[in-house]
């Protein structure tokens, strides 16, 4: 039997009125004189009267116990029980379990969720305290070395000296790339979107970047794709931001011969997609979902010799969303690296 209230509430109507007519029976027989219509009748009024009454009293004692679990489930699963009503049951058993189901599916997810957070922030807070310690242990190796009789050695004071200050430029390096996502990511840091030649844009950056790029042995070719002009409409200095880290990134890790970048535009409708590829290292695929989050690096004990804070990707993805679009990245171990993103064109 479906344990319900309208259920409960026949079942226990029957039995008293089937206990009215076995008494009524006993009472007829006991006294000889049989009358059918008193039984029918009166069987009829008390099953109606006492399956009215049971229904009545039950549900409201059912609801009486259940208003708690609406409340608490309400408030924090910001149910509402009135949802429930087009639902293909009437049964309050039924919804209510419907609710603490669903309920239960929301906290599991939550908690999941807290789950991977607490592990993201227990590894950033590593991250933080491993690329601040470097730099500082260096200072503090240095300093002793010139307190302990190196200050007057003119062959070693100078270098240490000079090798201290790289230390520090390291660590406020490190601390303005994360104030710059903090910012990001509270809302405080606003764009300035104007309409600008990306084209040209790009051109300044290669021309830039040309002396790292000869050192590294690798070549910036610009794919115009018969573009005259690739006008789009952004934040000029947190774009030109954008393209130095990547294409900074495709100089530090190609090759250490004939290293190729290719920069390619294409028209995509109301944007503009850029492409920046090389021919480098690449990064192993279960590398890619993560190239994006603060200080990953794919190794870290070669990717620290190359400089840098490890933010610089994070920063990159920030500012694309700031913009309101999109960055991707898709590599192959040995063959190389493309980083995609879209701008909108300029009216």
């Amino acid at each position: 039997m479906n344990y319900n209230p309208k259920n409960v509430s026949l079942f226990n109507a029957l039995l008293i009125t089937l206990f009215y007519d076995l008494s009524y029976l006993i009472i007829i027989l006991t006294f000889y004189h049989f009358l059918l219509w008193p039984l029918i009748v009166g069987s009829i009024i008390l099953f109606v009267f006492s399956y009215f009454i049971i229904h009545y009293s039950l549900k409201k004692f059912i609801n009486n116990r259940l208003k708690v679990i609406y409340k608490t489930i309400g408030k924090a699963g910001r149910f509402n029980k009135n949802q429930y009503s087009s639902s293909r049951t009437d049964d309050v058993l039924d919804i209510v379990n419907q609710m603490v189901l669903e309920w239960r599916d929301e906290q599991q997810k939550k908690i999941m969720e807290l789950q991977k957070m607490a592990e993201y922030r227990r590894e950033f807070l590593g991250n933080v305290s491993h690329e601040l310690k470097t730099p500082i242990f260096n200072i503090q190796g240095y300093i002793l070395s010139l307190l302990d009789g190196g200050l007057q050695d003119e062959k070693i004071n100078v270098k240490f000296l000079e090798k201290s200050e790289k230390s520090i430029n390291r660590m406020i390096a490190i601390v303005e790339d994360l104030e710059e996502i903090s910012r990001f990511e509270s809302g405080e840091l606003k764009l300035h979107e104007e309409n600008f030649d990306m084209l040209n844009l790009t051109r300044e950056i290669s021309d830039f970047l040309e002396v790292k790029a000869d050192k590294y042995n690798t070549s910036i070719i610009i794919n115009e794709n018969s573009f005259k002009s690739v006008k789009v409409k952004a934040d000029k200095k947190r774009i030109r931001q954008v393209l130095i880290n990547l294409i900074d990134n495709a100089i530090k890790y190609g090759p250490q011969e004939k290293g190729k970048i290719n920069i390619s535009f294409y028209d995509f409708h109301n944007n503009y997609l850029i492409e920046i590829s090389d021919n480098g290292i690449g990064i192993p695929e279960r590398s890619l979902p993560r190239v994006f989050e603060r200080f990953f690096r794919t190794d870290k004990s070669r990717s620290r010799d190359k400089g840098g804070t490890g933010l610089g990707l994070a920063i990159v993805k920030h500012i694309i969303e700031a913009h309101r679009q999109s960055i991707s990245v898709r590599s192959k171990v040995g063959k190389g690296t493309t980083f995609s993103f879209t701008l909108k064109k300029a009216k």
